[in-house]
């Protein structure tokens, strides 16, 4: 009966190492948003673009993803965004953009901008909004200006920053 007792108390010790290390790798935590997944792997570097709207300029970083250089390669482009859910300014793009590689979708953050790929349009939050399947990130303003969060449509231009 010791025997089995002392088999049973090994056995559970190892267990817990094992599940442990397990745990572990699927514990650690996810590489930052543009850093490197792999060590040694340069990121490419991101650019820069211009939003113009109501009189203000916003400048925003657009992400190294294939969605982010689709889009890059549309600008400049001028935009009628329209409110939704008060949340967000939205308008069509000119065409759908490549999602290859991209994740299955995002949780947004006030200040992303963002593709909305089952609609191909550009989404540009100025709230919190939980996780939306097929919403890529395709940058981040680097202020959100008062005129985005006014009520209605707006107008805005964006463009490489220079």
């Amino acid at each position: 009966m010791k025997h089995a007792r002392h088999a049973a108390t090994s056995l559970a010790a190892a267990m817990v190492l094992v599940l442990g290390g397990v745990a572990g790798l699927h514990g650690e935590p996810a590489p930052e948003r543009g850093s490197s997944a792999s060590p040694g792997r340069k990121t490419p570097a991101m650019e820069s673009i211009r939003i113009r709207l109501a009189g203000e300029t916003v400048t925003a970083t657009l992400e190294s993803g294939e969605a982010a250089r689709a889009f890059r390669a549309l600008l400049p482009l001028t935009l009628n965004l329209t409110d939704y859910s008060a949340t967000e300014k939205i308008g069509d793009l000119p065409g759908k953009l490549s999602i290859q590689g991209e994740p299955a979708g995002i949780d947004p953050e006030p200040g992303d901008i963002t593709y909305y790929a089952p609609w191909g349009n550009l989404a540009i939050f100025y709230k919190d909004f939980g996780y939306s399947r097929g919403l890529v990130r395709l940058g981040r303003l680097s202020r959100i200006p008062d005129a985005l969060r006014q009520p209605g449509p707006i107008t805005v231009t964006i463009e490489p920053a220079p």
